[in-house]
This record gives structure tokens, sequence and C-alpha cells, in this order.
């Protein structure tokens, strides 16, 4: 019997919902034995919390159990936070981030390109990210300044896309 990865993403979202939390994402990784991983990230304003993570823990491991929702014997959940480099993978979370610097691959190239990396400038209508590319290059005293290009993405071309930190 394989994993159904719905129920899984259901109990998680009603469990983090009851205490205040957001389910960002959930992966299975592992075929068989103890190299079996379930990871549940989880977001919420102002960070997750160390007991965040362990009641959420507790009580979806208690319902998987329960409801043999991951069959085939042991596996270990981890449920952390998604991290400086989140993925972004929702509507939502690209509606978040708007201002946010961001990687985007896509699944078929955009203007003979597959990846990118700049600024989220905006979201929205039709499901079109806008990137503000940055070059990188730095201006020198008196030099013409060059508009920064961009690229519009529609989120269902979006293979893989990650908040890129800022220190």
């Amino acid at each position: 019997m394989a994993l159904n990865v719905d129920q899984v993403r259901g109990i998680a979202e009603r469990v983090a919902q009851s205490h205040g939390l957001e389910l960002v994402d959930i992966e299975f990784r592992g075929g068989g034995g103890k190299a079996r991983m379930l990871r549940i990230f989880l977001d919420k304003p102002g960070g997750v919390t160390h007991e965040d993570c362990e009641l959420v823990s507790r009580d979806v491991g208690t319902i998987l159990d329960v409801e043999d929702a991951v069959p085939g014997g042991g596996y270990t959940l981890e449920v952390s936070s998604p991290g400086l480099d989140r993925r972004l993978s929702k509507a939502a979370d690209f509606q978040r981030f708007v201002g946010s610097r961001v990687k985007v691959m896509t699944r078929e190239p955009v203007g003979g390109n597959r990846h990118f990396e700049g600024r989220l400038r905006e979201f929205g209508a039709g499901d079109l990210l806008v990137l503000s590319l940055e070059s990188g290059k730095k201006r020198k005293p008196g030099q013409k300044h060059e508009p920064v290009p961009e690229v519009e993405i529609a989120l269902d071309n979006v293979e893989r896309a990650n908040l890129v930190p800022e220190i």
C-alpha cells in the first residue's frame, strides 16, 4: 500500500492550524526501512519555535500511527521551519514574499533561460511572477543608470522557487 500524500497533508494541515501555524510543505523520502523520512515544514509570523515543532510532531505522529497513514513499517518524522531559503510553491507564498529576492527554475525556458534570480517585484494578474533581474554589476560614479531587466513567469511554469536569504 502506497503513502496517501493528500491524507498526510490533510492531517498535518489540521494539526498545524490547531496550533496557529501554517503548513508550508511536506516531503516523503526513502523506499523502505529506517531510511524513510517524512518532513513537515511549518511557519508562523515571528517564526516557528522548538515547542511548536514538538507539539506538531507529537500530535501528527500519533494521528498518523492511529490511522496507519504511513504504511510499510518504520519511518522518521521531522518537523521544522522552512528555513531562510524557504521553498515557494503556492500562489499565496509568492504574494506574501513580494519584494523579496528569489531564485526560480522554470519547466520551459523563458527568453531562452530556465534559471532566474532577482527581486519578486509583483505577483498577481493571471498568476504571473514579475522578477527584476539584478545583474550584480556595480555602477561607477557618473555612469548612466541602466534600467533593470524584468521577466514575467507564469506560476504553472515554475518548477522550483526559493527565497534567497539577504544579510
